[in-house]
């Protein structure tokens, strides 16, 4: 089975776009979604709905989860806040109802998936060395799969010895080797240098996987977020992928 993973879309329909265009040639049998498909960008509704129709399991993120007033926007920065806030007023009914029945967390065969970790399936960032070892110890599965912090990550554990970090494009990984923690990187909001959209593909039956990574218009996206009134600071970043 072959398997494309998006986390963090955020709201930025034209990366969207993108990533699915190219899906349609890899042909994967399933789209896994990590969550956040909401927050920060300008097209929250249109996101949903085409997360909503293709992926076979999604999960809620924070932002999903506080524009849903699950969770307090208080606990946000400033700009997440305010773009919170604005999609919260133009958020559709089916938009809704589609987020409302997510959870942080879920499982398919031989994976175990988490908006953000595994100690913290909403809040905890995996990036340092501690939060990986604690999400291999609280896990039992041969691929643990994360989102949060919008940076593809790549870790190999073999007999209790770790190796790997930040997944450039192009990397490829063979899924025998031992147990993986894997980040696919946002589609949306990247924030590790590179800004273009991210996302994995995996080929569970040949035991393979690839990040990989989509051009987009970002400049149609910042004129997007500044006409709607957002933080232009939401803008300027996409540009830098930080």
């Amino acid at each position: 089975m072959r398997v494309a993973v998006l986390s963090d879309v955020h709201a930025n329909l034209v990366a969207l776009e993108s990533v699915l265009a190219t899906l349609e040639r890899e042909r994967p049998d399933e789209v896994w979604s990590l969550g956040d498909v909401v927050g920060y960008g300008p097209r929250p509704n249109e996101c949903c709905n085409e997360v909503s129709a293709r992926a076979s399991i999604s999960l809620a993120g924070n932002h999903d989860l506080g524009i849903l007033g699950s969770i307090d926007l208080e606990d946000f920065s400033e700009d997440a806040a305010a773009s919170a806030s604005w999609t919260r007023s133009v958020l559709s009914t089916a938009a809704r109802d589609y987020l409302e029945q997510l959870e942080p967390s879920g499982a398919r065969a031989g994976a175990q998936l988490f908006h953000a970790s595994p100690r913290d399936a909403v809040w905890d960032y995996v990036l340092s060395g501690e939060a990986i070892i604690a999400a291999f110890q609280l896990t039992t599965a041969p691929l643990v799969l994360v989102g949060h912090s919008h940076v593809p990550l790549a870790v190999l554990e073999v007999e209790g010895a770790l190796d790997g970090g930040v997944a450039a494009e192009g990397t490829e990984i063979d899924l025998a080797r031992g147990r993986w923690l894997l980040n696919p990187g946002s589609v949306g909001q990247p924030r590790d240098g590179d800004p273009r959209a991210a996302y994995l593909l995996l080929d569970l039956d040949r035991g393979r996987g690839w990040f990989r990574r989509v051009d987009y218009s970002i400049a149609a996206t910042q004129a997007e977020i500044r006409e709607r009134g957002l933080p232009d600071a939401l803008a300027e970043r996409l540009a830098r992928g930080v």
